[in-house]
């Protein structure tokens, strides 16, 4: 048959050669996807719509400002906290100890690093730092309070001379003394209050053109300080008239 000859598709539908049954559940189906697709884009379109704008973002230009109630007080309005007081130290070591006289005999000359006072050896005017306690040549020095031995030396001008460690970060200074010393004196050796540390001698050449002395020294957290306002009246009354010196 040519393509002429054919029968239409509606003169198919006519003589019933096309199941009509079929084509119109075809055409059903057809129909109702296209209703609920139009129902949807509808619907979405309407969301988009009522949806609200966005808030702005941290970095937007716009600033709001907070609820009244979390706004911080201004600087000013705040009180400073209060330090914690710290306790007081109980540690022995920031105490310090009490004092001996390290040498019996008369106070000569006094501690005073402003005033310049003339030194009879070197003929000149200069401070002097520490105390000096006339005595006898070789007469009995003592530690001034218990300790520990930090260091023996010969200073250039003021010869042989012991530093003693104390309590309280304090340090007693020997000078003018002889060479020899007694046994167990050495650097690092734990001396008591009132135990022998050497004897006076005539070694400090910057003070040898006077009597017989100890040259005494002390500090206290590195600073040199006046030895004699560590001594109690007692002491500080001997050092005035010994009766003892001179026997």
């Amino acid at each position: 048959m040519s393509e002429q000859n054919k029968p239409s598709i509606w003169q198919k539908w006519k003589d019933g050669t096309i199941n009509r049954a079929a084509v119109l559940t075809a055409l059903v189906l057809i129909v109702t996807v296209i209703v609920i697709v139009s129902v949807t884009v509808a619907s979405n379109r309407a969301k988009k719509t009522e949806q609200p704008e966005p808030s702005p973002k941290p970095n937007d230009t716009q600033v709001v400002d907070p609820p009244a109630d979390t706004q911080k007080p201004p600087e000013e309005d705040k009180k400073p906290e209060e330090p914690t007081p710290s306790a007081p130290s109980t540690n022995v070591e920031d105490k310090l100890p009490s004092f001996l006289l390290p040498v019996s005999g008369a106070l000569s000359q006094k501690h005073d690093p402003k005033l310049q006072v003339y030194s009879t050896t070197m003929k000149d005017y200069r401070v002097h730092l520490g105390v000096d306690i006339v005595t006898n040549e070789n007469a009995p020095v003592y530690a001034a309070a218990d300790g520990t031995v930090s260091r023996i030396w010969k200073d250039t001008r003021m010869g042989y001379c012991i530093a003693v460690k104390h309590s309280g970060d304090c340090y007693t200074i020997y000078k003018n003394l002889s060479e020899t010393l007694p046994e167990g004196i050495k650097e690092g050796a734990s001396v008591r209050s009132g135990q022998l540390l050497a004897t006076v001698g005539e070694s400090a050449m910057v003070e040898v053109g006077e009597e017989p002395h100890l040259h005494f020294e002390m500090t206290v957290a590195d600073l040199l300080v006046d030895p004699l306002q560590y001594f109690d009246d007692k002491a500080l009354e001997s050092l005035k008239l010994d009766a003892s010196f001179g026997e």
